[in-house]
């Protein structure tokens, strides 16, 4: 049965919230079998990737949301669950391919600015926690700063991925929208991602 849920001037439900909670674990599995693959630090993977993807992912798709609801549509996450298996599957054979679900935007036309403006919000929040990820990293150490290093990569990683210019993708969305600004965050991500391979170096 679908109920909804009010957040002060923003909506959910608990279809919602299940398929939230459903892609969260399920990517986190698939990153943490890429980290740790079947060993004993398979557990302390799964722990980093429900903490990185959990803020990567979640953070990601409710800025999509947030942004839509602002502007009066109805918006709301729903899971791909072929995508996610295939996600688990393909983890076993070393990456990812992330395609967990979308925030699925109605009620009325998209204008074509507004539509730009959503998809940029998922990919600005990855450019933002990999920044804030990048600072904790330089002022932490032991297994937060391990963390640290992981959140940095992993979030340029979903920013890039996710500004991949085909299908569906935001970055299909927004380099309609706005070409120049596609630019500039698919350089700023490359710049953090080729930051956060270094400094995994140094963990």
């Amino acid at each position: 049965m679908y109920k909804k849920y009010k957040f002060g001037r923003f909506t959910s439900s608990n279809v919602e919230l299940r398929d939230l909670l459903k892609a969260w674990v399920a990517v986190s599995v698939a990153f943490a079998l890429v980290l740790g693959g079947f060993s004993l630090a398979f557990f302390s993977s799964f722990v980093i990737s429900l903490v990185v993807v959990g803020t990567g992912f979640l953070l990601h798709e409710l800025a999509h949301k947030i942004v839509a609801q602002r502007y009066g549509y109805f918006a709301e996450f729903r899971s791909f669950d072929n995508m996610l298996f295939l996600a688990v599957i393909m983890s076993f054979f070393g990456f990812v391919f992330a395609a967990p679900g979308a925030v699925m935007i109605g009620g009325r036309t998209i204008r074509n600015d507004h539509n730009g403006k959503i998809s940029l919000a998922g990919p600005a929040v990855n450019l933002v926690l990999a920044v804030l990820f990048l600072g904790v990293f330089y002022s932490t150490v032991g297994f937060i700063n391990t963390i640290a290093s992981y959140g940095m990569k992993i979030n340029s990683w979903l920013c890039l991925f996710n500004l991949i210019p085909v299908w569906e993708f935001d970055g299909a969305k927004v380099f309609r929208w706005k070409k120049s600004l596609w630019v500039l965050m698919v350089l700023l991500g490359l710049a953090l991602l080729f930051q956060g391979v270094l400094v995994q170096k140094l963990v």
